[in-house]
């Protein structure tokens, strides 16, 4: 009877311990509930205070330097090789590289970016890219307001004090069959933080952000409709809608029709913008970052020589605005707009030429 009641306190005891494995995977309370549709259709938003506060810190836009005059000489006319910035006056133009150090490389200062002998040289791969990347700002805030709106963007939207963006991704190689029972992972089945550590396809950035597969992936009529998308595109873009969800702390009710997550029709306008986002991302990805790939250094690219490239996480990080939605473009309009010299614009055949005259050392 004694050894039929020690099984049984082994047997609470190890119920006990699986009920705290489980629970650890669950997120702690309290949890609030907010409505934004009509009531009965589900159309809410979960959050966790204790963990809102938290992302509410890490969303802080930056201290804004004082404006500076647009009287006075122009810095191309001051400074050497001034290619994009150059219709800013001297003290404006100044101000935006004080900025931009504070933003992407504070502890490094302008020497992360500039040759502290000239400053006029491009020997740095970091100036290079530092400069395409200013042209792509200026782009979005030009030309995808349909995304940013009048919010816009800047460096520190996506680099929050860190040369490298936190959030970025690379190509992912396809998985060995290996020496067990699960042959092809088919990208998956191997859980990763990029979809929430499910079974999806750990790379749901390339069908969508580079290429430009097919997301939509249900068919408007009942079967057989001759709808021939397979389950295997379903599970990417379940992939790419879990990461959005994540990137953006929100479920996905945020954008979809709860009825009918499919239908345009009375969903929230979130959709629209969304959709636009998708497509940003993806011209942003061919047209300034792949160009970039002969200037990047080896250590500076994923496991298939591929450049970092952005995604929703890039901007967002947890906020459903990034930064909590503040207006920072406001402070910087320099960077609404595009420069005034048309061939000031960088090409494919500027970034080749200034990758293949980068030192040796600089490609390591």
């Amino acid at each position: 009877m004694k050894q039929l009641s020690n099984w049984i306190a082994r047997g609470l005891k190890l119920t006990g311990l699986a009920g705290l494995v489980l629970l650890s995977a669950c997120e702690r309370p309290p949890v609030d509930s907010v409505q934004h549709g009509f009531r009965g259709t589900g159309m809410a938003q979960v959050y966790n205070p204790r963990l809102l506060e938290e992302k509410t810190a890490l969303n802080q836009p930056p201290a804004v330097q004082p404006a500076a005059s647009t009287e006075g000489p122009k810095a191309g006319q001051v400074y050497q090789n001034v290619k994009v910035l150059g219709d800013l006056s001297v003290g404006e133009f100044n101000r935006l590289m004080v900025a931009m150090t504070n933003w992407i490389a504070p502890e490094q200062g302008c020497t992360y970016c500039h040759n502290a002998a000239n400053f006029a040289d491009d020997g740095k791969y970091t100036k290079v890219v530092a400069r395409r990347m200013t042209e792509m700002t200026q782009h979005i805030n030009s030309d995808w307001k349909s995304h940013v709106a009048d919010t816009g963007v800047t460096c520190y939207t996506c680099h929050r004090g860190q040369p490298v963006p936190q959030a970025v991704w690379f190509k992912s190689a396809e998985q060995p069959y290996g020496s067990n029972f699960m042959g092809d992972k088919a990208g998956q089945n191997d859980p990763s933080p990029v979809v929430n550590l499910s079974s999806l396809p750990n790379d749901p950035f390339t069908p969508f952000l580079l290429e430009a597969q097919n997301i939509r992936v249900n068919g408007p009529t009942a079967l057989p409709s001759g709808n021939r998308q397979s389950t295997k595109q379903a599970e990417w873009t379940y992939g790419l809608m879990t990461h959005m969800s994540q990137s953006l702390g929100v479920s996905c009710t945020y954008c979809h029709n709860s009825r009918s997550f499919a239908t345009w029709e009375g969903g929230p306008p979130q959709r629209v913008t969304a959709w636009h986002g998708i497509r940003m991302a993806r011209e942003l990805n061919l047209e300034y970052l792949e160009p970039l790939t002969p200037v990047f250094p080896a250590q500076r690219k994923g496991e298939l020589g591929d450049v970092a490239k952005l995604n929703c996480a890039t901007c967002h990080q947890g906020a459903y605005k990034p930064l909590n939605g503040a207006a920072m473009l406001k402070d910087h309009p320099e960077l609404g707009r595009k420069s005034s010299d048309p061939k000031a614009a960088m090409t494919d055949t500027d970034v080749a030429k200034v990758a293949a005259a980068l030192p040796a050392n600089d490609k390591k």
